[in-house]
């Protein structure tokens, strides 16, 4: 799953590159966290606009979104099924922009060592995702989002096995188009990334921490190996266990 990713693509490259018709003002963040409010970029009534949504989907039948689980992530082979998302998919598809994502890997000791992910050319990245407005019986509304994952590619797979959609080129037109492009054909356009178009390396477990933003989460780290265990064999020499 993706849980945190950063995002430090500034307001205005942010509009030229998705063809926004406004700047969203923000600032570089490197751990973005579930609940809290990310940009998402959705097109209505013929008008692509970035917006603050929070991230964790609450969908519109949702009576109370203090009872109803956190959605962060749709799963790609569920998600037109699903009664959270099948609405969502239809009605509500949107973009993330992100700089890049983190993913922990489990280590046979079972502790976690997390990963910095990007694209192999540094190049922004639009996550695939859902988005709803919750309208509350006061009139109140929220706009919340979640982003689909997939299965992981071969590279990844040594990561985790699952990796966000993240879309390119076209793909994106076609995401967005949600009154031109039915849910069944978008579903097609979330796949892995084909091996070698992204690349990643480890960082420093700060990124556990919501409460930790700052560069330094991004910088690549030395992932310390566990010395061999050393046990005494028969005779009372030592032995590599």
């Amino acid at each position: 799953m993706c849980g945190r990713y950063a995002s430090t693509l500034p307001p205005e490259q942010m509009a030229e590159l998705f063809k926004l018709l406004n700047n969203v003002e923000s600032v570089p963040r490197y751990n973005i966290a579930p609940t809290q409010p990310v940009i998402a970029i959705w097109e209505e009534s013929g008008r692509r606009e970035g917006h603050f949504a929070r991230w964790g989907l609450v969908p519109r039948w949702v009576k109370d979104p203090r009872e109803f689980p956190l959605l962060i992530n749709a799963r790609v082979e569920t998600m037109a099924e699903k009664p959270a998302f099948r609405d969502a998919l239809k009605h509500g598809r949107c973009i993330i922009p992100a700089s890049g994502y983190y993913e922990w890997h489990t280590n046979p000791d079972k502790s976690k060592q997390p990963y910095y992910i990007t694209l192999a050319d540094d190049r922004p990245i639009a996550l695939a995702g859902l988005y709803a407005t919750w309208v509350g019986p006061e009139g109140e509304e929220i706009d919340s989002v979640a982003t689909i994952t997939v299965p992981a590619n071969g590279q990844l797979s040594a990561v985790h096995d699952r990796m966000p959609a993240i879309l390119e080129g076209d793909a994106i037109e076609q995401w967005l188009d949600v009154r031109g492009v039915t849910a069944k054909a978008a579903y097609q356009l979330a796949l892995p990334l084909e091996d070698g178009v992204v690349k990643f390396h480890p960082v420093s477990t700060r990124v556990n921490s919501a409460r930790d933003d700052d560069p330094g989460l991004i910088a690549e780290v030395t992932v310390e190996r566990p010395a061999p265990v050393r046990k005494k064999a028969a005779g009372g020499q030592l032995d590599l266990f």
